[in-house]
């Protein structure tokens, strides 16, 4: 399976998804509406991206692609992280992007002396870690000033999620829910 960039410097360009179970890649539906809503929010010209539950990595390269300065990918899987690096390489991204392969909630639970604009987490639909993750992030001062967290979680657990992350979903599409949270 492959998945083209949206827009920027890589707009039409595809990267490759590893088949796996152990990933869900954002649609180009729900990555379109995603990034047409970022687009009346944030400059993306030299931000700080993290992006965790990585995958593929078709939100951070969408992030680049715009322009951003750099984006942190942590991905746990050995696997995937492979096809991750690859895709970097195939953008010639290299010097913009740093990959962690570790969970996303050991990465988020000290912090390591920077500070992102957006983070992006895109975890495991049913995988309840991403609570944990976001008061670790919150917590942990990982959000530059005017930063914030977009999460995608699916409408089967949008109960538990508006629960926990104490807010609506800003965006409700098919299957997919987006949240922002913030530090404020």
């Amino acid at each position: 399976m492959r998945l083209r960039i949206i827009s920027g410097e890589f707009k039409g360009r595809f990267i490759s998804v590893p088949q796996s179970d152990l990933i869900r890649p954002t649609t180009d539906r729900v990555r379109e509406t995603l990034f047409n809503i970022l687009n009346n929010k944030v400059d993306f010209k030299d931000i700080e991206v993290l992006d965790l539950y990585s995958g593929s990595g078709s939100l951070g390269l969408e992030c680049l692609s715009r322009g951003a300065h750099h984006t942190d990918f942590v991905e746990k899987n050995f696997q995937i992280r492979k096809k991750l690096e690859e895709n970097i390489l195939s953008l010639n991204l290299k010097e913009k992007t740093t990959v962690y392969q570790e969970k996303a909630l050991t990465f988020c639970d000290n912090f390591r002396g920077k500070k992102y604009d957006l983070i992006l987490a895109d975890p495991p639909f049913f995988k309840d870690d991403i609570y944990e993750v976001v008061k670790n992030l919150l917590k942990n001062n990982f959000l530059a000033e005017n930063g914030f967290i977009i999460i995608e979680r699916s409408i089967q657990t949008k109960e538990k999620d508006v629960s926990n992350f104490k807010v609506e979903p800003f965006k409700v599409i098919g299957d997919a829910c987006l949240y922002e949270i913030t530090n404020n």
